[in-house]
């Protein structure tokens, strides 16, 4: 089932470290620096975040640790579409702040922040896996959204995340889920990321990563203060590997802060189960589900060559490439990406209105 796709991005038929692979690749270096903040984005007319009014909820995961849930109402014609954002590692809900806004109004929208993210608390560090992930999206499905039609938006490991829930709970997915959007993900493979680096060097990066994840985490008070008293050299590397084109100092900066936000020890940790993530053989069974596969044409994170193999894995779903976008996608060109969602929702409602002809 493959949606129709907006003339401007680049489609072919038929990504996850996020951002925060900075911490493990380059950013085993750029880990320990710190970007400079600055404090005056939202007073950019050119570059304005969008602000809610939502209902807040503090839900308990299986093992205890409280999320951090935000839920948009909708009033429109039942049945209402619960659209569920499932934000990557080392960022939080506000990534995906302009998909979430794009969707006012045309759907119940629930942000939440991943574990250990955000305004999330924090979790025990033998839970900073994929597979809990999983657990935890499922569990906010049975808190909040345990009625009526589901479509999943998902980046990076947001992505990877309603993967495993697919693995966990196959039968929520075939009953419930009509549509899911997989942004700058991967289903596997991330040691063969080379962010463009030579052979060699990314060799040598990728069988340090579970050595330095370690170190970082077992020295995150030293490393936190040279984070905090570093130059802005790291933010120039960090846009080069977060984005595609040349990104505005607002978008750059909104990014970085997220990820100065997210404690380095909570960095670390992820990491290797980020590695060790496959879930290629799970792909085939949401065939059944009208899913869009998004990536940045430029994505160095999660390149090109993640997102076209989920979509071949998936029969019937859509690919579609953004031209000069990174791994930050939704934020760089937002304007893309939110027609793109919309218009996946658009026809999820379609196919909701033709089951019910059809039932009638």
């Amino acid at each position: 089932m493959s949606p129709a796709i907006p003339g401007a991005v680049k489609i072919a038929g038929g990504g996850l470290l996020a951002v925060g692979t900075i911490a493990a690749g380059t950013a085993i270096g750029i880990a320990v620096q710190r970007r400079l903040v600055s404090r005056s984005i939202l007073a950019d007319t050119d570059w304005l975040i969008p602000t809610f009014t939502p209902e807040i909820r503090r839900l308990v995961m299986t093992d205890g640790t409280e999320l951090h849930v935000e839920i948009d109402e909708c009033e429109a014609e039942q049945p209402v579409i619960s659209v569920i954002l499932c934000h990557g590692y080392a960022l939080s809900a506000d990534s995906l702040v302009f998909q979430r806004a794009a969707l006012q109004g045309k759907a119940r929208v629930i942000s939440y922040d991943q574990r250990s993210h955000g305004r999330s608390g924090r979790a025990h560090h033998t839970t900073h896996t994929v597979e809990q992930l999983g657990s935890d999206l499922g569990t906010i499905i049975d808190e909040v959204a345990a009625l009526g039609p589901i479509m999943l938006v998902g980046h990076s490991m947001g992505g990877m995340t309603i993967m495993a829930l697919a693995d966990q709970r196959p039968e929520l997915i075939a009953e419930r889920v009509h549509g899911i959007a997989f942004i700058a993900s991967t289903a596997g493979g991330l040691s063969d990321v080379a962010f463009g680096m030579p052979p060699v060097m990314r060799q040598i990066v990728h069988r340090a990563i579970p050595v330095v994840a370690s170190v970082l985490a077992r020295g995150k008070g030293i490393v936190e203060t040279g984070r905090r008293a570093s130059s802005n050299v790291s933010e120039l590397v960090f846009r080069a590997y977060s984005f595609g084109s040349a990104p505005s100092r607002q978008a750059s900066e909104f990014v970085a802060e997220m990820i100065d936000n997210t404690p380095i020890d909570v960095l670390a940790e992820f990491l290797p189960a980020l590695q060790e993530h496959n879930r290629i053989s799970v792909l085939p069974s949401l065939s059944e589900v009208r899913t869009l596969v998004i990536v940045g044409e430029q994505d160095r994170m999660t390149p090109v060559i993640h997102s076209e193999r989920i979509a071949a894995s998936i029969h019937g779903s859509t690919l579609a490439i953004i031209p000069g976008g990174g791994h930050m996608v939704g934020i760089e060109f937002h304007e893309e990406v939110d027609a793109l969602i919309v218009d996946l929702l658009n026809h999820v409602k379609e196919d909701l209105a033709a089951e019910r002809i059809q039932a009638s």
